[in-house]
């Protein structure tokens, strides 16, 4: 069946097998206590499937069937009205067993519990509001990356509140070219600016006279960076200050600065030279705020020291002294209060490194290498994000300014809601005019002439709209405004592994029979697609394509995704034979209606969603391939072998296309770079993104398309045994099939798990990623118990699976999936909880949404339908113009 596209179920079709017609059993008269007893019993074991079938096989009876009957372990007394006195342990666990889950279905459905995350949502986003209008740094997150943050993992620091960017050489002499950077201090400003052009340039060597000022220079880029030797704060570096303030041809427009320590060492940290040190910066201070006017003036406090490490020499360099004269510094320059003047910025994280990597350091003064690569990565982010604007940088990122097509995007939505009010208010009116009202002659009430009418097309369209309209307002607060926080991903084993456990646990506990036992039935396809999309969850948020044999294995889920959709979409048009209009626009609706909303709002091309061109695209291939002459069919080709070999000739061609294709990227390139084809597939306006992805998987669907003929013949031959219970073929080759399918299975995943390098194995994984997913397939269907129950639980997830996959761009993860979302900070597995919990409602409603609109706007009507897709159409031409316009 298809992804998720929300039509109509596209597997072979289904009918129920009759249940045996078992000779109905003489009935006995039974006592009326025992007779609700066993009903009551019946209805709890089967309350939660409420499907026909279920009802017909379980329904509460007079008597039960002979095969069936056991034994009571305690006969009754007489006269007692106790009948059953014991079940065994069995059926009091299965009793209890689904008396809880009807409890937790009971009080927690659905809609209370998209109330619950509405008002979850609103709260959190109030609180955010009040402790960005209440913070000492404003929304400026800047004032979070240089004061604050934790340690993720070894190496991996996460500020408060924003994401950090990777800088490589390219990057960070992009948006240094043409600066001049100044660095002004002691030994260990000294350390930093070498971290710090290292950046710039990873082969450069420490070397030089230490206590001499150090010149660095890219002509190339035309970048200069300079150290400059004032240990101490004095007249000396005010001079060095004032000449930087007042040079025209050279001033910089970043200068770093700090000193402390010698002023301790040279005084023997005396008081008095606390004292001269206050009165200096104090001197100092005016100048600094004058060159902060022009530039970008950092002010670097003093890391803390190991004491046991220290020389002799520098016994009295304590972290009480050092603390004393940060103190000093802060309180004079005071650049972390967001009501001064001042401009100068207090770098005070640099400490919170360095008291965690401190034990490292060679002679416990100079920070270690892992301290100060850090805290220049952060000066670099501090600088360079507002310039580069990296994806995953989004600290110091101003929110970006909205677009005409976001404008007009938001214009519409709120025009949807004004007209839906007034739609309501005008219908309420009418409703309070027809109420029913009370004679006062005779007290009777009397009933309106009139009754109301339905909710009309429109009045549904546009309620739809306006959900949508406050939903996608909650996708903008989340990835385009700062109202949230974010933060980096770090990849642990527990992070991936812990939450596929907990899943794992709940789809077995939610488990039911299913309602037909046909290889691949439709509760077993949604349970496919609800484990295999939770997966890839937990896979994103938790970073894990660092780790090689996870990354390989989601692969394979991404292909079976696809190779679902050809095995579904092959099936409908080979047994329906429906190729018509209606039901292509429907499919393209239900895939497209959300992707292209969220281009619009999130102002992101159609390209970066990349699974649902990927299936889109598919779509069109399966569509072409059979609707085309000579248009083969189930009908068509029974008894016909001349349509059973044009169909095997069409394959053949497909799978050559499909081969040719992949090995010649350049004319691939050039297909899709065509006008208006290359504003779908471009992203950042290149192609190659959508050849990576096309050519990634591309056998899954024609496996698909083949599985599912294969599967069609022998059904059609009476090869299969596929009765509840049965396994799918003899007893022998169902044995034999299996255990090849373990090995296959097995076999796969060893590979997988040896892989050491992403790029080899990403060249092998399209011929071979067929072999694990039929082997998961034989391993599923062929056991006659296994396909007779499914997981409720996955299922529930597969039948939002496409939501859940598009969703989780913008309000699950952030940063366009680079970062976390963040809402609740501090508490990282209770943001998880509550993040997860309404990104699930809010995919869950547009799910809802889009089959509402489908209905709506992609009618059965042939003529209306043609008028609908010609306005669909014209849409998209405004859509490329005006995006032409603002670009």
């Amino acid at each position: 069946m298809s992804l998720l596209d929300g039509s109509s179920d596209t597997s072979a079709p289904k009918s129920r097998s009759p249940a045996p017609d078992d000779p109905e059993p003489p009935r006995k008269k039974r006592n009326n206590v025992s007779e609700t007893l066993e009903e009551k019993q019946a209805l709890l074991l089967t309350s939660e499937d409420p499907s026909p079938s279920a009802a017909a096989d379980h329904a509460p009876t007079t008597e039960p069937a002979p095969s069936s009957f056991q034994p009571r372990c305690c006969p009754p007394a007489a006269g007692s009205t106790i009948v059953l006195c014991c079940h065994g342990g069995a059926k009091m666990a299965a009793l209890a067993y689904n008396l809880g889950k009807r409890e937790i279905n009971q009080h927690f459905s659905v809609r209370n519990a998209k109330l619950l995350a509405l008002g979850a949502a609103l709260l959190i986003s109030a609180c955010h509001a009040v402790f960005w209008g209440y913070s000492s740094h404003g929304d400026d997150t800047c004032g979070y990356l240089i004061s604050s943050g934790r340690f993720l993992g070894e190496k991996v620091w996460q500020p408060y509140s924003c994401m950090t960017h990777r800088y490589k050489a390219r990057e960070a002499t992009g948006c240094l070219r043409n600066q001049h950077v100044t660095f002004v201090g002691d030994s260990r400003i000294r350390q930093l600016f070498y971290a710090f052009i290292k950046i710039l340039n990873p082969y450069v060597k420490e070397q030089g006279n230490k206590h001499e000022n150090i010149p660095f220079e890219d002509s190339r880029e035309n970048i200069r960076v300079d150290f400059l030797w004032y240990p101490e704060v004095n007249g000396s570096m005010k001079q060095c200050f004032l000449s930087l303030s007042e040079s025209t041809s050279s001033k910089p427009q970043i200068v770093v600065a700090g000193a402390a320590t010698w002023s301790i060492k040279m005084n023997n940290g005396s008081a008095e030279s606390l004292a001269q040190y206050r009165i200096n910066l104090t001197d100092i201070e005016p100048v600094l705020g004058k060159l902060a006017d022009s530039s970008e003036v950092y002010w670097i406090l003093q890391d803390p020291v190991h004491e046991p490490l220290l020389s002799e020499s520098r016994r009295m360099i304590t972290n009480e002294r050092i603390d004393a004269y940060n103190e000093v510094a802060a309180g004079i320059l005071n650049g972390t209060n967001r009501k001064s003047r001042s401009k100068i910025k207090i770098f005070s994280v640099s400490r919170l490194i360095s008291e965690e990597t401190i034990e490292q350091s060679l002679d416990g003064l100079h920070i270690p290498e892992t301290s100060r690569d850090i805290s220049a990565m952060i000066l670099m982010n501090s600088y360079c994000n507002k310039i580069m604007k990296p994806i995953d940088g989004s600290c110091c990122q101003p929110a970006p300014p909205l677009t005409i097509i976001q404008k007009l995007g938001a214009s519409f939505f709120a025009l949807s809601i004004g007209a839906y009010v007034a739609i309501s208010v005008i219908q309420r009116n009418k409703h309070r005019k027809n109420k029913m009202c009370t004679d006062i002659e005779s007290g009777e009430e009397k009933k309106p002439a009139t009754v109301s009418p339905a909710a009309s097309a429109l009045e549904v369209a546009l309620f739809s709209f306006s959900k949508l309209g406050l939903l996608m307002a909650y996708f903008y607060f989340c990835d385009r405004a700062n109202l949230y926080m974010k933060e980096n991903k770090f990849y642990t084993h527990s992070s991936f592994f812990i939450p596929i456990i907990y899943i794992l646990v709940l789809g077995v506990f939610y488990n039911e029979n299913t309602k037909e036992t046909k290889l691949l039935n439709r509760d077993q396809t949604d349970e496919w697609k609800g484990w295999m999309q939770l997966v890839i969850l937990i896979y994103h948020i938790s970073g894990a394509s660092s780790f090689l044999p996870v990354y390989m294995h989601v692969r394979v889920l991404v292909a079976a995704y696809l190779f679902q959709t050809g095995y579904g979409h092959f099936s409908y048009f080979w047994i329906k034979g429906d190729f018509g209009l209606y039901r292509i626009s429907q499919v393209l609706f239900r895939l497209n209606f959300l992707v292209v909303v969220l281009c619009v709002v999130m102002d992101r091309s159609y390209q970066f969603y990349y699974f649902v061109p990927l299936v889109s695209f598919w779509f069109m291939v399966i569509y072409g391939s059979l609707a085309l002459w000579p248009q083969i069919t189930q009908k068509k080709a029974n008894g016909k072998n001349d349509l059973m070999n044009e169909l095997v000739l069409m394959t053949h061609n497909l799978l050559a296309q499909v081969m040719s294709r992949s090995l010649m990227q350049d004319s691939f390139q050039k297909i899709f770079s065509l006008w208006p084809i290359s504003k779908l597939f471009e992203l950042n306006g290149e192609v190659y993104e959508w050849w990576f992805r096309w050519s990634l998987d591309r056998y899954a669907v024609f496996h698909g398309m083949l599985f599912a003929f294969i599967y069609l013949a022998l059904q059609k031959h009476q090869v299969l045994f596929e009765g509840k219970g049965e396994p799918l073929f003899s007893t022998k080759v169902s044995s034999v099939l299996l255990f090849f399918s373990v090995v296959s299975f097995l076999t796969y995943s060893i590979w997988a798990s040896s892989c050491k390098n992403k790029t080899e194995c990403n060249g092998m994984h399209p011929s071979i990623s067929v072999v694990q997913i039929l082997a998961f397939v034989l391993i599923r269907n062929i056991p006659g118990y296994a396909r007779s129950v499914y997981s409720s639980f996955f299922a529930w997830f597969g039948r939002i699976s496409l939501e859940l996959f598009i969703c989780q761009y913008h309000i699950w993860l952030a940063a366009d999936t680079k970062g976390i979302l963040v809402l609740i900070p501090g508490n990282p597995m209770l943001n998880i909880i509550i993040s997860t919990f309404i990104f699930v409602c809010v995919a869950h409603e547009i799910s809802h949404i889009t089959n509402d609109l489908a209905q709506i706007l992609v009618p059965k009507d042939m003529p209306a339908l043609t008028k609908r897709l010609l306005c669909i159409t014209l849409f998209f031409f405004i859509l490329l113009f005006l995006s032409a316009v603002q670009h």
